[in-house]
């Protein structure tokens, strides 16, 4: 691993510290915390399209640069990084209700960690890791491909339970129920750790860590604020419910 190349693997690592301490102080303005004095906006389903574009697209040039782009187990990593990612980036926005708006500060953010991001990893995968056919039947591969699908089920599953509770061009919050949700307030955001902390495992890479690592750093202060939110919105929510992870928090 080249110098520059371990030093962009830092960077993220400490993007996540640094973004877990601000998230603590400060909820990001979007969605149901959304909120003036942030500058210009953009509709949602823009914003989120520009934002997510970036990684399949940037991953998709990387990986097709590297030395390794043709063999067994980069074109699988190649597979999970644009399943999920197609998803995210184009069909989510566009099953999107609702006429919300998102600052075009926290798009452009995005878009500079997603270029990052998806740099590291695709470069890491096509390019610099070691995965000969064999690693297929390595149980950090096997374990870490059943932990990405399972929190991209749960992911897209409580994503569809969020849609369900609004009509067609209808804006409010109600109480979601079932599915993860008897548990948790955010299945949606547990699914989505899951998932890239089975992608690190898989990958068993720095790449693939640092992504886990600010992926929860970013999520589980979302979390906490939405069930906080939740909780002061609706009397009635239900009190056996934790943030993110059933029984804990």
């Amino acid at each position: 691993m080249s110098g520059f190349f371990a030093s962009l693997v830092a960077l993220e690592f400490v993007l996540a510290a640094a973004t877990v301490i601000g998230l603590v102080f400060v909820t990001a303005p979007y969605g149901r915390h959304g909120r003036s004095g942030w500058g210009p906006t953009v509709p949602a389903r823009i914003g989120w399209i520009a934002m997510e574009a970036v990684s399949p697209i940037v991953f998709a040039v990387v990986f097709l640069g590297g030395s390794h782009r043709a063999e067994l187990v980069q074109l699988l990593f190649l597979a999970m990084w644009q399943l999920h990612y197609l998803q995210r980036s184009f069909i989510y926005p566009l099953l999107m209700r609702g006429n919300g708006r998102i600052p075009v500060l926290i798009t452009l953010l995005a878009v500079g960690f997603n270029l990052l991001n998806a740099y590291i990893n695709g470069r890491w995968v096509s390019d610099l890791g070691s995965y000969p056919t064999s690693w297929i039947r390595d149980p950090r591969f096997q374990i870490g491909v059943a932990l990405f699908l399972a929190g991209y089920a749960v992911n897209l599953a409580a994503d569809r339970t969020l849609r369900r509770l609004r009509d067609p061009g209808e804006s409010a919050y109600r109480i979601p129920h079932g599915g993860m949700y008897r548990w948790v307030s955010c299945p949606n955001y547990l699914g989505e750790i899951v998932e890239w902390c089975g992608w690190a495992l898989a990958t068993w890479s720095l790449p693939g860590l640092a992504f886990a690592t600010y992926t929860a750093a970013n999520l589980a202060p979302r979390a906490i604020a939405n069930h906080r939110w939740y909780r002061t919105t609706f009397p009635e929510y239900p009190p056996q419910r934790r943030a993110l992870v059933p029984g804990l928090f």
